[in-house]
């Protein structure tokens, strides 16, 4: 059984939350503050944390921080319809998915589910192993090097990786990734393959201002470098 780490203050949503993810499947902890969130994460070791960006006192931006210093789990942030640069900055720092208040309980499982799946099927068919110059992929275990530099990603990080490193020189648009990573169109929210972009080109490029590998396609979306 897959465990859920649920950080949000207001009780009342968080016991919504709770209430449908156990429907679904999963075992849950709850916690209301980003101090906690933390500690739960270290000592529980969810498989994956819904995250309330409106935290008191430490947010959820802070918690996502400093989450990503040690850990790649996964992350759906909850935020509020309007705070648009909130949700950059967050899938920036490594958040994999994210869904605005007021929301759905159906569809926050559905989230879920498509970010746990993105773990598994990452390791799913093709080559085990993609080597292009000196990046290395390795599929089954989730393993990204960079001339033999170890490299963090988180699973969408990982899945966006692994689609463009499979077909070097193919172009891709935003919406056919977003529907890659997502299994589903939830939203056409384009501009968060570019943030996932972003992140990817900081732990993979030399310089991320100048990218060798992942190449953007003005107009169009993105492709992988040639072998």
């Amino acid at each position: 059984m897959k465990t859920v780490l649920v950080v949000e203050d207001e009780m009342r949503i968080a016991r919504l939350v709770r209430d449908y993810l156990e429907h679904a499947g999963f075992e849950v902890i709850v916690t209301g503050d980003g101090e906690s969130a933390l500690s739960s994460a270290r000592g529980s070791k969810p498989d994956l944390i819904v995250l309330d960006l409106g935290l008191p006192g430490r947010d959820g931006l802070d918690v996502t921080r400093e989450l990503r210093r040690t850990s790649s789990v996964p992350i759906v942030m909850l935020t509020a319809r309007g705070d648009e640069a909130d949700r950059i900055v967050g899938l920036e720092l490594g958040a994999d998915d994210y869904v605005m208040k007021p929301f759905s309980p159906r569809e926050l499982v559905a989230r879920v589910r498509a970010v746990l799946r993105r773990t598994g099927s990452a390791r799913d068919g093709g080559p085990e192993t993609l080597r292009i110059a000196g990046l290395e992929v390795d599929v089954p275990r989730m393993r990204v090097s960079i001339d033999g530099r170890p490299v963090e990603l988180t699973p969408t990080e990982f899945q966006l990786l692994r689609i463009f490193a499979r077909e070097p020189g193919r172009v891709f648009t935003r919406s056919q990734l977003l529907d890659a990573v997502h299994g589903m169109a939830f939203e056409s929210y384009e501009r968060a393959i570019d943030a996932h972009v972003k992140n990817i080109r900081k732990k993979i490029e030399p310089e991320p201002g100048t990218p060798r590998f992942l190449l953007t396609v003005h107009g169009v979306g993105y492709r992988f470098a040639d072998a």
